[in-house]
């Protein structure tokens, strides 16, 4: 067993590019790394049992949702708090029996016999924190290293941080009543696979393949919900620089908690301004009619430190992306959903999924707020898959017509960690007759800048969140689909972003779809092997990037 205080490698800031072991890149301490651990271990058992059930066409809400719940929140960014993880850890173990019960139930309706079941379904949580930690020290990925040996843990780790990906996805696609039994069976399916650690390295990559294509359904279930909820995005001007007034900004994901708080800010005069990820929200019909939304505020998540300590108003932390508070604004920055940092306000929905933001709303009111309007700059947004379907025609003709020579789509996550100006230089390289695609919070880099248009159709076109993805995959097959051709024979180049386990999952939807000559960036995964690295290249084409112009070139040359 390592002697090692923590260890985690799985997003793109990892220290050294090796693996964070004393405390992560991203804040968390070692108990939070371990108690996170340890979660995943707890989520596992539950899927043993959840898995076996489901093969005899049983399942639980309950258990589903606790699944996908347990692994969105060890996403990189979410949960920081030790203490709530570990109460996460001892529900686990309720749900994992009560998974128990509801296969042995099945197996009396169906006369089927019983299996043994060992490993992580066996767990049974500690009384207190120091025993939980030292059953984390057993079950992280290090002890899995020294057993399994790089490759085969690396693959087991990709698929995990798919995973985890996914159960992001699933977990807001679910709050909007959007569930498919399938896909909830297909995430049991592949955590009892590595519950029981599938060490054939053929079948973890079939495996791979497996979770992008379940994320590939989640995302589709969650542009469902997106697109009911709160209709289809329109291209939409959006305000980039604040107005005078009261303020919130929202940060995040989460597209119900926006549309909760604006209900609830409506005749307050408070602004509200959307922040990193929720940018996009600002493009959908039932969210931008409400005229006290009016912009954007700062940049990627990254940033907000910064950002944060010179807003005047509250900030509401929806999902992912949460950093450090600084001692200028700890006490107007408020978490909702599965975000956690010890100390801050949360706020929680009550039976029926409503959430009291009074908090968020008072401590606006007690802040200064903006005392002018700052000189107006506006960006356009929301060229999601019905925006940019409704003008495909369009887009075919100029194509056709030489005025559009090639599409780059260069999008995915933005980070702290060097290297990431390639992608404002690898925009700026595209030539004027060429389109750029792009979403996520990996925009920021660039999305300011003004590119022009081609016989109208503008230059950028901002597809939207990382879940998004689907939309852009959409808007790729329906081109190959009007020239008669695959996605890979389009004039088409994609280079990719990476931060976290988001951005793993999507990656690997892209390669289950067949997607190649992918570039990714800035550094590749440090649970990717290079003989995994190798098989990966020789299947799909996958490739780091190298310098701006030289990859534009490469891209126009094929």
């Amino acid at each position: 067993m390592t002697t090692h205080a923590m260890f985690c490698y799985q997003c793109e800031q990892t220290a050294r590019g090796t693996g964070c072991t004393r405390k992560g890149v991203c804040g968390k301490d070692a108990d939070t790394a371990r108690m996170q651990d340890l979660l995943i271990h707890a989520a596992k058992g539950i899927a043993q049992y959840a898995h076996r059930a489901a093969s005899l066409g049983a399942r639980d809400d309950a258990v589903d949702a606790f699944t996908v719940q347990a692994l969105f929140t060890t996403i990189t960014n979410v949960n920081f708090d030790a203490s709530d993880l570990a109460d996460w850890v001892r529900r686990a173990a309720e749900v994992r029996d009560h998974a128990r019960a509801l296969y042995e139930e099945a197996c009396r309706e169906t006369d089927a016999e019983p299996e043994s079941v060992a490993g992580p379904a066996t767990f049974q949580p500690a009384t207190d924190i120091d025993a939980l930690l030292a059953q984390a020290a057993t079950v992280g990925i290090d002890d899995r290293l020294e057993r399994l040996g790089p490759d085969v843990a690396g693959l087991q780790e990709l698929i995990l941080y798919g995973l985890k990906g996914a159960a992001a996805y699933a977990d807001h696609a679910h709050i909007l009543g959007r569930i498919d039994a399938e896909a909830f069976a297909t995430f049991h399916e592949l955590l009892s696979a590595l519950a029981e650690e599938e060490s054939d390295i053929e079948a973890l990559k079939g495996l791979a393949m497996k979770t992008g294509m379940l994320n590939y359904r989640i995302m589709e279930l969650l542009d469902e919900a997106h697109t009911t909820t709160f209709g289809h995005p329109e291209p939409t001007q959006v305000r980039v620089t604040p107005v005078a007034g009261k303020a919130i900004v929202v940060s995040g994901h989460d597209l119900k908690d926006l549309k909760q708080l604006l209900e609830q800010t409506e005749g307050t005069g408070i602004n509200v301004y959307t922040h990193g990820e929720m940018l996009p929200t600002l493009a959908y019909p039932e969210l931008k009619k409400h005229s006290h939304l009016v912009g954007n505020y700062g940049g990627a998540w990254q940033e907000q430190r910064q950002e944060f300590d010179a807003f005047p108003g509250a900030i509401l932390m929806t999902t992912n992306c949460i950093q450090q508070p600084k001692d200028g604004y700890v006490d107007r920055i408020f978490t909702t959903g599965l975000v956690a940092w010890p100390g801050l306000v949360h706020i929680e929905p009550d039976a029926d999924g409503h959430k009291d933001f009074t908090p968020v709303i008072e401590a606006a009111l007690a802040a200064p707020g903006f005392d002018e309007d700052a000189p107006e700059h506006t960006i356009m947004v929301g060229f999601a898959r019905n925006a940019v379907l409704g003008v495909a025609d369009k887009v075919v003709e100029a194509v056709k017509a030489g005025q559009i020579r090639h599409f780059f789509l260069i999008g995915g996550c933005d980070g702290a960690k060097p290297g990431r100006n390639y992608y404002t230089e690898l925009a700026l390289a595209v030539p004027d007759d060429c389109i750029i695609l792009t979403l996520a919070c990996g925009k920021y880099r660039f999305n300011k800048l003004d590119f022009g248009d081609i016989g109208g159709i503008p230059r950028l076109l901002d597809v939207g969140q990382c879940n998004d993805a689907y939309s852009a995959i959409r808007i790729a097959l329906a081109l190959a689909d009007a020239f008669d051709c695959g996605v890979n024979d389009l004039p088409l180049t994609l280079s990719l972003s990476w931060f976290e386990q988001k951005a793993v999952a999507i990656l690997l939807t892209l390669l289950a779809l067949d997607v190649k000559n992918i570039r990714i960036g800035p550094t590749l995964p440090a649970f990717v092997t290079d003989p995994v690295l190798a098989a990966l290249v020789d299947q799909f084409g996958l490739a780091p990037i190298t310098e701006p112009q030289a990859d534009v070139d490469a891209a126009l040359a094929t």
